[in-house]
């Protein structure tokens, strides 16, 4: 862990030059005269005294020799500094002994050693101050990015688990002990049966002894039974609350009937969630303090421990994530940023055609080489592209040598944001509702049932076209046949114009019917965009329209808006779902009156909309209108049988096909405003 920077260092030499100058008052006080004597030879009777050096210059020497030491701990650590200070040490303990002793000077060994003996553990200590308050804070920061539930809630969770043992065990009562800083049995969470029946916490007799039963399961870590007629008419059962070998509560369960042995598993499987709920209370409710090391701090140090329960119980949690894909029936696997491995599923090895023990040598781009065809030839572009991008990449996959079709999805799995919804800054560049990638995620899907049941669709399709398109065009030639005969009468002429107007009808639903099937399940590759003007082609198809409004005397008028941006889109589509529009809204609007068309030009969007002055659409059918054979029946009137209802459903189609989006605003007895808008260039 990199600890070091220009302010450490700074610290580091007040802290070194502090403890030269504490020496050095000891010094000059005399208070380590005796220790000096230790590193000196005495001088003889007779002989000259030892020479010291000036003060000014023993002082400089200490405090140098305390910064020099704390600087090169600073610098280099404590262990790689213990052995250049160990042989500086035992040097100049020889050059002590030799001064006095050939020299008669004294070096002031002594006082150098305890300054710079102080400064290693000084800076030491700061070091380790560094590092711990460093690790506390990664801790509350882990905590904090892993706490999934919100405050408050893990109350909720541990009374969850309560009602859950409630719900499928003869339960009178549970109740949930936890103890507090003396050691004391607690209730924390509480469920019953009757309210009537339960018991007054530390006011009876029967109240003690199940408490009692609660530390006699604590202190054996074992279930504790107390059969029905022992403490009172329920059997009593004190479970511990364990997670990870840490018991942090006990669990008191009044039954009705008798406790079976068999229910161990699911009161042990309980037990262990109502523990993690626990220590992630505790958790929340004890954030550590960073002032003091935790070695120094027994506060601190039982602070983390919480931190680290919590820690271990939310990564239990999130295995449930592997556990789920292990059993889903599409093939998953997980690699690192790196490419490496990290998970694959059953059906992910069965879909490569793996064997499990071959499993830690696969790596992303080794994965992705068994899935290789003609449209999925280069892995290693469809990575790159994933990771520039962030967008998933996706594939389907035909292997004609064994019939089958794949769906390959390769895409980045982000870092959820933060609860206010913002990222940390690291973002893939997908907007602020998520952070930077974690990993790969490979998803392999069988299709191939798929892909027949849309062939034996399109071949129905192809089958509707033909065998039912042909025999109405006989039916309606020979209708209108038999209707210029003059010699047959005139109820008859009438029949006969009834079944030519509803082969037509027909006609015109199979075709639109074959429309909208086509858009939907085509290609959207294959849809031809170029850019087109929809004010030029609102004018257009006025234009084509004008004869058929005339019939029913309604004026088609069109609204120019300023010059409109032009849109990318398929021409004939578009003019098809905007005759469609201008068909209904002559269809449905009284003679004499105004149909209306305009283009404006939106924020990124260019809308055409078709206002008339019609029936209207009554509220209860607005969201149903572009569901396919959808007809709304007006009041007092039934549904209009000229219509297919399939009409708004092509239009919605081909204009979501486009990346539009289709609206209505309608009154009834006042008209309707349809309109759709497409993204400008």
């Amino acid at each position: 862990m990199k600890t070091f920077s220009w302010k450490s260092l700074l610290v580091s030499l007040l802290l070194a030059l502090a403890a030269g100058v504490a020496t050095c008052a000891i010094w000059w006080g005399g208070l380590i005269d005796s220790l000096q004597a230790a590193f000196v030879v005495n001088v003889s009777h007779g002989e000259a005294p030892l020479q010291t050096p000036q003060t000014w210059v023993g002082l400089l020497l200490i405090v140098g020799v305390s910064v020099s030491s704390g600087f090169l701990v600073s610098r280099a650590g404590a262990r790689r500094s213990f052995w250049i200070l160990g042989m500086g040490f035992l040097s100049s303990a020889a050059a002590s002994l030799l001064a006095s002793r050939y020299w008669k000077v004294d070096i002031v060994f002594a006082p150098m050693a305890i300054g710079s003996i102080s400064a290693v553990l000084l800076v030491q200590l700061y070091r380790l101050w560094l590092i711990d308050s460093l690790l506390t804070n990664r801790v509350n920061e882990t905590s904090a990015r892993t706490d999934i539930v919100e405050p408050g809630l893990s109350q909720s969770r541990m009374g969850s688990g309560l009602k859950l043992l409630q719900t499928i065990l003869p339960l009178e009562e549970a109740v949930l002990f936890q103890p507090n800083e003396f050691g004391k049995l607690v209730p924390i969470a509480r469920v019953r049966n009757s309210p009537s029946a339960s018991l007054q916490s530390g006011r009876n007799r029967v109240w003690r002894r199940l408490v009692s039963l609660c530390d006699q399961a604590i202190h054996s870590n074992e279930i504790a039974v107390s059969a029905a007629g022992t403490i009172d008419s329920f059997e009593s059962v004190a479970m511990p609350v364990r997670h990870e070998s840490h018991t942090v509560g006990v669990m008191l369960l009044r039954l009705r009937e008798p406790f079976e042995e068999s229910d161990r598993r699911l009161l042990a499987a309980v037990g262990g969630q109502i523990a993690r709920n626990l220590q992630r209370e505790e958790a929340r409710k004890k954030k550590l303090d960073g002032n003091l090391p935790a070695f120094a701090s027994a506060r601190t140090s039982g602070y983390r421990l919480h931190a680290f329960d919590y820690l271990s119980g939310v990564i239990t949690e999130q295995r449930f994530g592997a556990q789920v894909l292990a059993e889903a029936p599409d093939a998953y696997a997980l690699a690192y940023l790196d490419g490496t491995g990290a998970y694959m599923n059953k059906a992910m090895l069965a879909a490569a055609n793996l064997d499990p023990s071959e499993t830690p040598n696969v790596d992303l781009f080794a994965l992705l080489e068994r899935f290789k065809t003609g449209v999925f030839d280069e892995p290693a572009i469809a990575v790159r592209r994933v990771l520039q991008s962030g967008q998933p990449y996706e594939r389907e996959l035909a292997f004609a040598d064994r019939n089958q079709t794949l769906e390959l999805r390769i895409s980045l799995t982000n870092e959820p944001a933060n609860r206010n919804g913002n990222g940390n800054g690291n973002g893939n560049g997908n907007g602020s509702h998520a952070n930077g990638p974690l990993c790969f995620a490979i998803r392999v899907r069988d299709i191939t049932k798929i892909k027949d049941f849309e062939q034996m669709k399109s071949d129905m399709v192809s089958l509707m076209s033909h065998e039912l398109r042909t025999p109405l065009t006989s039916i309606n030639g020979f209708a209108e046949l038999l209707a210029i005969d003059e010699g047959i009468p005139e109820e008859s002429r009438e029949f006969l114009q009834i079944i030519s107007n509803e082969s037509q009808r027909m006609s015109r639903m199979i075709d639109t019917f074959l429309s909208v099937t086509q858009l939907e399940r085509g290609d959207k590759k294959e849809v031809v965009h170029i850019p087109v003007r929809l004010d030029e082609l609102a004018r257009e198809t006025i234009s084509t329209m004008q004869p058929v409004a005339k019939k029913k005397r309604i004026r088609l008028v069109d609204q120019a808006n300023g010059t409109i941006p032009p849109v990318a889109a398929d021409k004939s589509l578009i003019t098809q779902a905007l005759m469609k529009l201008l068909d209904n809204a002559i269809r449905y609007s009284p003679e004499r009156t105004t149909v209306t068309v305009s283009t404006m030009l939106e924020a990124e969007a260019v809308r055409v909309i078709v206002e008339d002055r019609g029936y209207g659409v009554p509220a209860e059918s607005i969201d149903r209108i572009w569901e396919k054979f959808y007809r709304v029946a007006r009041d007092g009137q039934e549904k209009d049988e000229e219509s297919t209802g399939l009409g708004l459903a092509f239009v919605k189609e081909v204009v979501e096909q486009h990346g539009g989006s289709v609206s209505v605003e309608s009154e009834v007895g006042k008209g309707s405003k349809f309109s759709f808008a497409l993204p400008r260039l």
